[in-house]
């Protein structure tokens, strides 16, 4: 089974994170092997975006979610990186500044979406309005709950616009969130990434469960879909991550586009150029 099928989530299917193995991996593939491909599919990633760029027809937006530690930064080095910065380009969502908080919460997302030709990768995204806001109880129900209509009614007009989106949620266990944090802690050089809600947000883990499984239910649709990945494992959620983005750039059929110009005017106008270099 390809992996866009595998870990997709079916549109308005009830999902229960605790049902889901965070340290998933495939038996017949190894970490080494896993590593193996990883070179490879980076390859066919950058060829598959520069189709994307040269074609300028449409474009792609990933969403890229899951809680601190989950290896969102990870995956934006690790398999997002292969692309040409000249085509692509990462944003991350951050508290809104007070512009932002001044408008309706997608506005600034609107602002930041892929234009034609290109891919944008969103490092938390407007999900975060319907999930941190909820959490943490920063605006009353009565306004979230509203949301998941809004994210479905945008997502629609961005794919009715010619951009395909994937949405990621990293799924990792508090255990394997522990020790990341550990391994933050222990390096000098990500020790600036801690911050004092790492700790505090850990009791909020069940409530972040439900907040994201009401996502999950109510805004993957078949133009948006959300896919969770197992993220225990940082060398298997690059594999799935690779692969989902590989099969879902193929099924767009891209091809390279015709010349704009006269082939036949400049290979004569090159054949002169070349003639009267080589007389000099």
């Amino acid at each position: 089974m390809a992996y866009s099928e595998r870990f997709r989530v079916t549109p308005g299917r009830e999902v229960r994170l605790a049902d889901i193995d965070p340290d998933h991996k495939d038996e017949e593939v190894t970490k080494e092997e896993a590593e193996r491909k990883l070179v490879a599919l980076s390859t066919a990633l950058r060829d598959l975006q520069y189709l994307l760029y040269a074609e300028d027809r449409r474009s792609v937006l990933i969403c890229l979610q899951g809680l601190d530690a989950s290896g969102k930064d990870g995956t934006i080095t690790h398999v997002l990186g292969a692309m040409n910065p000249q085509g692509t380009r990462v944003h991350a969502f951050k508290v809104p500044t007070p512009e932002e908080a001044a408008h309706d919460f997608l506005w600034r997302a609107h602002r930041q979406v892929p234009a034609r030709g290109e891919v944008v990768v969103f490092n938390r995204s407007y999900n975060e309005d319907v999930l941190v806001v909820r959490v943490h109880e920063i605006v009353p129900k009565a306004v979230w709950s509203q949301r998941y209509d809004l994210i479905n009614a945008f997502e629609r007009a961005l794919a009715e616009g010619g951009t395909t989106i994937l949405k990621f949620y990293l799924h990792i266990s508090p255990e394997e969130q522990l020790e990341r944090f550990k391994d933050r802690l222990d390096d000098p050089a990500r020790r600036w990434k801690i911050s004092e809600t790492d700790y505090a947000d850990r009791a909020l883990w069940p409530a972040y469960r439900h907040a994201y499984e009401e996502v999950f239910a109510r805004t993957s649709t078949p133009h948006a879909p959300w896919y969770i990945i197992p993220a225990d494992r940082k060398w298997y959620r690059n594999l799935a991550i690779s692969h989902i983005v590989i099969e879902t750039l193929e099924s767009l059929g891209m091809k390279t586009p015709q010349p704009t110009v006269d082939l036949k005017d400049i290979r004569r106008k090159y054949h002169e150029a070349a003639a009267a270099h080589g007389s000099v």
